[in-house]
């Protein structure tokens, strides 16, 4: 066992006792989204690193045309990865097919347990998908401005014309 091996098993035996008296029938799996949260905290620290690194500082505000299209991309992106049938096999390691949702979508759960079943919560969830991409949009705005103002730009046109697509079908539909 390495040296964090006791520090691990105790923290999830803390887990495991907060966990009993916050859900008792052991529906949440907070070992796993603990485990979640430090990875997030863990990549944030290396976007952070990077950027400290290549001499790049954050700007003191972002402009709000930069975060409306950002949030517009960040939409679109995290329903192709969590919903997308392109992308199933993506998340098929960690996720079960339910059944075709329309519109080129799946609906899908999480399958495993541990760390499995964690990243299966992920990939089915655009608004955990939402937290850890609008991050990586945010720091290439910071590390890579013009790389990260392309992307963005045409994921909202993508979502620009889905939006077209699906009032199109309902204005013929009636």
């Amino acid at each position: 066992m390495t040296s964090t091996g006791p520090l691990r098993e105790q923290a999830r035996s803390h887990l495991q006792r907060v966990g009993g008296d916050y859900d008792p029938q052991g529906e949440v799996n907070l070992p796993g989204f603990a485990g979640s949260m430090t990875a997030y905290g863990l990549a944030v620290t290396a976007l952070a690193a990077l950027a400290r690194a290549r001499g790049e500082h954050a700007p003191e505000r972002f402009a709000v045309s930069d975060l409306v299209v950002g949030g517009v991309a960040t939409h679109k992106l995290t329903r192709l990865l969590s919903h997308s049938s392109v992308a199933s096999p993506l998340r098929a390691p960690f996720t079960q097919f339910e059944e075709a949702a329309g519109s080129g979508e799946h609906t899908e759960s999480p399958r495993g347990h541990g760390v499995r079943h964690t990243v299966g919560e992920l990939l089915t969830c655009p608004f955990c998908l939402g937290v850890w991409v609008s991050t990586a949009y945010v720091a290439g705005l910071v590390v890579a401005p013009r790389a990260a103002r392309t992307v963005s730009a045409a994921l909202t046109v993508s979502a620009v014309s889905d939006t077209l697509q699906h009032v199109y079908a309902r204005l013929r539909a009636d």
